[in-house]
């Protein structure tokens, strides 16, 4: 990458961490000191992503889980390979059954909104086609953390105690006890410091690491999902673990002003970003720091969501192709809608045809972008009773209306927020990165992308800067640090602008680039958080 380590335009930020032989950035340092002594002890960039992911289901369990999903996209002796990790509904959930339990629309929390989950089976099939240390190994960190405990940081002690609140007031049912008896320390959320353990959780990774996840979607694990399914009358059932299995696929990808950006599929909204991009492509982009600049990513970003909102599920339910929602042409033609002034998007007719991040890298110049996540912080607000297990609640996502693309199915994945992303140039590897927190994903992607090849910053510079957020409509809402003059600007132009009190919903994300000429690693971490890049 031809950046200027010194190109930032907000100095007190921190800078770029550089490494030879390897690095891991997420955004807890517990993790992140796991996965490199993965690399220490001989495991890959691969071995070191599970590593790293298994913690996080420990350290930070207020983002992710045991029974959450995940996805990837492995850079490996120079290929690229996406990897779906996201469960389907239950066989027997349907839009009927559910109505019949007094919805009209899905449920946050709870039994009905949870999906088979994804992440163990994911690291399984990570671990056997392209770890180079066996997966109990590769865990053995997260179950010491957890048999051990560690002392909880700022970041998610405030983000555990918003979930406790919220949770006590609404979760009364029996069905809720398991979690708080797991996620409590006398019976509230852990300040920060204080060391939280979970020996179930640790019993549990223990299984999956020796059964090569077997255990949980055909073994004991699976008996105590499906009977606390039965006993309090939920979808889930052992039959519908045991027919899952990760789908390997083929990430899809767009050129932006040379570079390949590259997402997996849907089921995915990594595709948002990509339209966004092409949009963008089509308009002209100057300085960062300006209010027209502004103004058309975030329009472009308007048009690319409303998009994907109306055709993005499962893609064997899409009504529109995925290629010719990336379609160059029909870019053009949505650029064209954007205006001198904020916009209500519409959804266009192309011609038929939430979380925590990681990212690593190793000496072989293998590089592994990961996200995994139970949505919506503590997911489901379920946990399986003597296991750890906490449960997402992704099935939040699907439509009750059969006639919309997302319509909720047997066995279909719903609209997923989660997506890694992957750079790459002249078909030689850029490296992997991220921005995790829920509809703030493809946006952050955009942004993040955009520092990167328009304005030439760094990975830490491209992370620190401000960052907007399109929330509906013409509604905008902004960082506290976001320029003020600009944003009076954008509210001149038409923009309903918000400056946020904090910066917890403009998500986390993580950057490792690989220099090639240098013969070294460069990346950035989340400031907004506890993160930590760890560098061999």
């Amino acid at each position: 990458m031809n950046f200027d380590p010194h190109n930032h335009p907000y100095p007190s930020k921190r800078m770029p961490a550089y490494a030879k032989n390897g690095m891991v950035a997420t955004s807890q340092p517990l993790a992140a000191q796991a996965g490199r002594d993965i690399l220490n002890q001989g495991g890959n960039a691969v071995d070191a992503a599970i590593a790293t992911a298994a913690c996080l289901t420990v350290v930070e369990p207020c983002s992710n889980g045991i029974g959450g999903d995940a996805f990837a996209i492995v850079w490996l002796d120079g290929d690229l390979y996406g990897l779906n990790g996201s469960g389907p509904s239950p066989a027997s959930m349907t839009i009927d059954a559910v109505k019949q339990r007094g919805y009209d629309t899905m449920p946050t929390t709870g039994l009905i909104p949870v999906t088979v989950p994804g992440a163990p089976a994911s690291w399984a099939s990570l671990s056997k086609r392209f770890g180079k240390l066996p997966l109990l190994d590769v865990l053995q960190p997260a179950i010491t953390l957890a048999e051990e405990g560690f002392a909880v940081t700022p970041t998610i002690s405030r983000q555990w105690k918003t979930s406790y609140k919220r949770f006590q007031a609404a979760h009364t049912g029996d069905e809720f006890s398991a979690w708080f008896e797991t996620f409590s320390l006398n019976q509230r959320a852990p300040e920060p410091g204080e060391i939280w353990r979970s020996p179930n959780h640790a019993h549990t990774l223990r299984l999956i690491g020796e059964t090569n996840a077997k255990a949980f979607y055909s073994g004991e694990l699976a008996d105590q999902i499906d009977a606390f399914f039965k006993k309090h009358h939920g979808f889930l059932r052992k039959e519908d673990l045991a027919a899952f299995e990760p789908e390997w696929v083929d990430p899809i990808h767009t050129n932006y002003k040379g570079y390949d950006v590259w997402e997996i599929p849907p089921n995915g909204q990594g595709l948002i970003a990509l339209m966004a991009l092409n949009i963008l492509e089509n308009v002209e982009i100057n300085e960062k720091e300006n209010v027209d600049t502004y103004h058309k990513q975030i329009e472009a970003l308007k048009l690319a969501f409303t998009d994907g909102q109306a055709y993005i599920t499962d893609e064997n339910h899409m009504s529109v192709p995925t290629q010719s929602l990336l379609d160059k042409s029909y870019a053009a033609k949505r650029a064209q809608e954007i205006g001198e002034t904020a916009q209500l998007p519409t959804v266009g007719k192309p011609t038929a045809s939430g979380t925590v991040y990681l990212c690593t890298a190793d000496s072989e110049g293998n590089m592994v972008s990961f996200i995994q996540s139970n949505y919506m912080g503590f997911g489901s607000g379920l946990v399986v009773p003597g296991t750890g297990i906490s449960l997402q609640n992704r099935g939040h996502s699907f439509s009750l209306d059969h006639n919309h693309d997302n319509a909720l199915a047997p066995n279909k994945r719903p609209y997923h927020t989660i997506i890694p992303g992957f750079l790459t140039k002249d078909q030689q590897a850029v490296g992997p990165f991220g921005v995790m927190g829920g509809f703030m994903q493809p946006q952050g992607h955009v942004q993040v992308v955009m520092n990167t090849v328009d304005f030439l910053l760094h990975p830490q510079a491209a992370l620190d800067s401000p960052r907007w957020q399109w929330t509906e409509g013409n509604k905008i809402l902004l960082e506290p640090s976001f320029p003020r003059h600009i944003a009076e600007a954008l509210a001149r132009k038409g923009h309903d602008v918000t400056i946020a009190n904090d910066v917890m919903s403009f998500g986390r994300g993580q950057i490792i680039w690989k220099d090639d000429e240098k013969e070294s690693y460069v990346g950035g971490t989340e400031s907004r958080t506890d993160s930590h890049i760890a560098t061999l």
